[in-house]
């Protein structure tokens, strides 16, 4: 699977990611620089107390904790991946015509995580018909949940787009870490 989103373009420009370094590292190599640093560097360590974790037995410094659909004017569709979920069988039923986004719920932990984004790939009946990829951020290690919803889409009207759309989907970084691949399905419907 991981092929099939390797051709997702994510940046026209020329975009290098910045060396990658290790929180020890970057105390080390700035010590005694400035106050703020200081200060930056006292949040760092103390992001790395297990206390200040999600959860410290987990070795991964990206979790995906939730994955919601928003659809305007409707609860949002949520699934809980705390519990194990076969991801290949989530289907988010939506109606033709309806605004959405994606909702993804994770949480930062033990290293500093540079150019986080999501992409993804669409088919149907085995046909590529759309691929996106979206920057999410980066984030410094702490205990806090993080959120981050894609732009809002219009979901296609009319019977020729009615059916289900089986979505191919990557959390990576700018050093093409898989945080997490998952296969999941959107239907579009006439009605609710």
């Amino acid at each position: 699977m991981a092929d099939d989103l390797s051709d997702v373009a994510t940046d026209s420009s020329h975009y290098k990611p910045p060396e990658k370094k290790t929180i020890d590292e970057i105390i080390r190599n700035t010590q005694g620089a400035d106050e703020s640093l200081d200060k930056y560097k006292d949040f760092l360590l103390s992001a790395n107390d297990p206390a200040n974790m999600y959860d410290p037995s987990d070795s991964r410094s990206v979790i995906l904790t939730n994955i919601s659909l928003l659809v305007e004017g409707v609860a949002k569709i949520s699934v809980d991946l705390d519990r194990n979920v076969n991801m290949d069988d989530l289907v988010f039923r939506i109606k033709e015509g309806s605004q959405y986004q994606l909702q993804l719920n994770f949480y930062v932990q033990r290293e500093i995580v540079t150019g986080l984004k999501y992409i993804h790939k669409v088919y149907k009946h085995g046909i590529p018909v759309d691929k996106d990829s979206f920057m999410i951020g980066s984030y410094a290690p702490k205990k806090d949940l993080q959120r981050y919803a894609t732009p809002a889409e219009d979901a296609p009207s009319g019977m020729v787009n009615r059916g289900k759309y089986k979505v191919k989907s990557r959390i990576t970084d700018d050093y093409g870490h898989d945080w997490l691949t998952w296969t999941w399905h959107l239907e579009i419907a006439k009605d609710w």
